[in-house]
């Protein structure tokens, strides 16, 4: 079974899951640097990905009009950086920072996939293998400079690249008609990789690379509408997250070290869908994504894990109709950053910081 590219998008989207990078017109050039107060950060685009190092170095990455954007955060403001965009369409889905002060940003540059590293001065691109049809890339992780896992999906189902220090090659996987949203690693022997089947009512997968070779695990789908996974984080071999979406509801799954779970998730009304999750310990750990996701007027929803129960906890939407979070990073309990988009007309970034206290 063959899943085109088009299909695969199609089916994101009917779960309130999909980039909005194709409803994301050209829109007016990007300041250069934002207020470096915690507060909501509006610029042209969308940003889709969100990676902290501290809590003076962040990257925020995305897409405006048909180019890749890329934002970072000195401890002071945001402020664009130079990226390059190999072709018109262009746009970035995931980033990660490396020990050292890299960086990966990783997406799509047309039909081909597409990988930027940051070396501490400048955005460069980095070759890597486009399968035969084409193929996206929509997340990475690394753990080192010699180690690094970018999956997406190609023409036939789940695409995983992996970086062993000189170049990205391609890593076999199960190959079936699934695609592959999000991807964690805790060390070179460990990492997950989550997204979903096609098909009318998807279902859940998550692979995981045990130091040899990626092997799918048993994941619930709970509902009969589709379930799907866009992200996950993991902590240590023994706890790692994975966030979605299941009908019309949240949905939290957690490994407990033998098997994965579904954790009660706050379901506000209107059809609500997780986008992007963070975890800085087994008990503390964010999920960010959207509510009314199937409505033109979607809202941003936040919960946090306290290391007993999800809780919603309120955040901002400042432009109407719709406000949606992407993505999510974490340095600590006081500092943390959510990414996304508004649609009032055309396109807006969003970005939105927890300091301790409050999202604002």
């Amino acid at each position: 079974m063959r899943i085109g590219m088009r299909a695969t998008m199609a089916a994101a989207a009917g779960l309130g899951l999909a980039a909005a990078g194709a409803g994301i017109g050209a829109a007016a050039a990007l300041p250069g640097t934002q207020s470096g107060r915690p507060a909501v950060v509006s610029a042209s685009g969308a940003l889709y990905g969100v990676a902290a190092a501290s809590a003076s170095n962040a990257w925020a990455v995305g897409g405006v009009g048909n180019k890749t954007l890329t934002l970072r955060w000195n401890g002071r403001g945001w402020k664009q950086v130079r990226s390059p965009t190999p072709v018109s369409g262009s746009t970035l889905f995931g980033v990660t920072t490396v020990t050292g002060g890299s960086a990966w940003a990783v997406g799509a540059a047309g039909l081909k996939t597409l990988i930027l590293r940051w070396n501490g001065a400048r955005w460069t691109r980095v070759p890597s293998p486009t399968p035969p049809g084409g193929g996206a890339l929509r997340s990475v992780a690394a753990t080192s400079g010699r180690n690094a896992w970018a999956v997406g999906s190609d023409a036939a189902g789940g695409l995983i690249l992996r970086w062993n220090g000189s170049s990205w090659k391609r890593v076999s996987s199960p190959r079936s008609a699934f695609v592959l949203l999000g991807v964690a690693a805790v060390s070179a022997r460990s990492a997950w990789a989550v997204g979903y089947t096609g098909g009318a009512q998807p279902k859940t997968v998550i692979l995981r690379w045990g130091g040899t070779a990626w092997k799918r695990v048993r994941s619930p789908s709970p509902s009969a509408a589709g379930s799907l996974l866009a992200n996950v984080a993991a902590t240590s071999t023994g706890n790692a997250w994975a966030v979605g979406r299941a009908g019309a509801k949240p949905l939290i799954l957690r490994w407990n070290g033998r098997v994965w779970k579904q954790v009660r998730s706050p379901a506000p009304a209107g059809g609500c869908a997780l986008r992007s999750v963070v975890a800085l310990s087994d008990r503390r750990a964010w999920a960010v994504g959207c509510v009314k996701c199937d409505t033109a007027a979607y809202k941003t929803l936040i919960v946090r894990w306290n290391g007993t129960a999800w809780k919603q906890v309120p955040s901002p939407n400042p432009a109407a109709p719709s406000n949606l979070l992407a993505g999510v990073a974490a340095t600590s309990a006081s500092n943390a950053w959510a990414v996304g988009y508004t649609v009032p007309s055309g396109g807006t970034a969003l970005i939105i910081r927890w300091n301790g206290t409050a999202w604002k």
